[in-house]
């Protein structure tokens, strides 16, 4: 690891940012730890300009709207066909077998689903902010905990970005606590981990449909979001916050046409009575009996311990250093869990700078550093296909505990990487020359090793293919 000024800007670049684009190792080499810190002191930091995408409940309402439109058209046709063949004895087209699907293909051609379109265009938006940005510190903290506090567009794809942009981002530098009410009561988390399911046994609603309790999000959010697996907790406080959380719901869309997709209470759902988490009892309150819970939660020791190792876990080292972990631990509990200091605290720490970049970049942050270092622009569809290709499809985890940050759940997919690598290279190598990207764009912050392996390549695909296999591209 270098110690130029040049080399500590890339390594800034590569452990904090998205990684070198041209220009960029030049504007921070004189200071790369008082740029991150600027860049956290930005106003907006993390906030996304998307006034063209619609708010998570305008675009559930949209897809809802969209569904119940072609079920009418289905059935209209189905009527139409069904008064055809009563009509005409000989046998039509439509009525012979496989009829019903030539009218629900119909159907679906005349109103298609627009959940898919709404996922692109909140893809591109995100995309063009990492390809925009100078750093891109802000949106490696935007992605941290977009990953931290996931939901699934494989269970709700009109709402995943709009989640991201209205939950995650205003909060990423605020206050820890803040973070968690906004995403614990966004609708698409609460439909993610089928909050909207959960209904107090003894509440009106229990007695009358004799449904019962969901334990998912109560428990995802001790174990995962705030206090950690195995940690001060115990199954009945997962149980016992889980009748806290229940009418945490949200407005149907088929009877609300105006507010369907809003965050909503419903008493109707909430089982009544004093709940005891943790050892504190929280006395019957309606919604402001979760919103208590959270707030302690957000300030629980085991919290703080568990977000400063993961934090430091994703920015600095598989295995974080204890020393690292406690100070951002302590910061974390001094500042009532004031994010912009906890991570400010990451910044200056020695550990930051002094390790070696040995994290294997993620599949969506290596794609954004190549595409970046190349100088491109990315097309929304190509880009999350090759995200998914490599086994990170875009807010699409494996399991509400997000997808994993270290070298052994990645390393087996370097052979697709080459694949692509090969791929985009061979698109852009007749516009990006790899000589221009080594000298000029990383500033020959590269070691001899790839340098003298991309000059010796016998082609510009080859060579490009070489340097976004380097370990300058994939590690940081």
């Amino acid at each position: 690891m270098g110690t130029s000024s040049k080399a500590v800007a890339a390594l800034a670049l590569n452990r904090f940012g998205l990684g070198p684009r041209l220009g960029s190792i030049a504007a921070i080499a004189s200071d790369p730890r008082g740029a991150l810190l600027a860049e956290l002191d930005q106003p907006q930091a993390g906030a996304l300009a998307a006034s063209q995408l619609p708010a998570s409940a305008a675009a559930f309402r949209a897809v809802a709207d969209a569904n119940a439109e072609r079920r009418a058209r289905e059935i209209v046709m189905a009527r139409a066909q069904e008064a055809k063949r009563a009509a005409e004895p000989a046998m039509s087209e439509a009525s012979a077998p496989g009829g019903d699907e030539a009218v629900a293909k119909m159907a679906a051609e005349a109103v298609p689903n627009p959940a898919r379109q709404i996922y692109l265009n909140e893809a591109k938006a995100r995309i063009d902010a990492a390809l925009a940005s100078e750093i891109g510190f802000a949106e490696r903290l935007v992605w941290f905990w977009s990953n931290h506090f996931c939901i699934s567009a494989d269970k709700i794809q009109s709402m995943s970005g709009a989640y991201e942009r209205e939950a995650v981002r205003p909060h990423i530098l605020g206050r820890f606590q803040d973070l968690l009410q906004a995403v614990e009561s966004h609708p698409a988390m609460l439909f993610y981990l089928d909050n909207t399911m959960s209904i107090g046994p003894n509440s009106v609603a229990g007695i009358n449909r004799t449904r019962g309790l969901n334990e998912n999000l109560a428990r995802e959010i001790l174990e995962l979001h705030t206090l950690g697996v195995r940690t001060v907790y115990t199954q009945d406080d997962v149980i016992r916050f889980a009748n806290v959380l229940t009418g945490w719901t949200f407005l149907p869309a088929g009877d609300n046409p105006e507010h369907g997709g809003e965050f909503s209470f419903n008493r109707r759902l909430h089982e009544p009575g004093a709940q005891t988490i943790l050892g504190k009892v929280y006395p019957e309150g309606g919604i402001e009996q979760g919103r208590a819970v959270l707030k302690d939660l957000a300030t629980h020791p085991a919290t703080a311990k568990h977000i400063a190792s993961k934090l430091v876990r994703y920015f600095v080292a598989d295995e974080p250093p204890p020393a690292l972990v406690e100070r951002l631990s302590g910061t974390f509990q001094d500042t009532s869990g004031d994010l912009k200091q906890v991570t400010k605290a990451l910044v200056t720490s020695d550990e930051a700078w002094s390790l070696p970049p040995s994290k294997l970049r993620r599949p969506s942050e290596w794609v954004t550093a190549m595409v970046r270092a190349a100088g491109t622009s990315a097309d929304p569809r190509r880009f999350t296909a090759g995200q998914a290709t490599l086994g990170e499809p875009l807010w699409r985890p494996p399991s509400p505990k997000g997808y994993a940050d270290d070298v052994a759940s990645w390393i087996d997919g370097m052979g697709q990487r080459l694949d692509i690598a090969n791929t985009y290279a061979e698109r852009v190598a007749g516009q990006v020359d790899p000589r221009f990207v080594m000298h000029t764009v990383l500033e020959s912050t590269l070691s001899t090793e790839t340098t003298d392996a991309v000059t010796r390549a016998d082609s510009r695909q080859q060579a490009l293919a070489l340097l976004f296999m380097s370990p300058e591209i994939q590690r940081r």
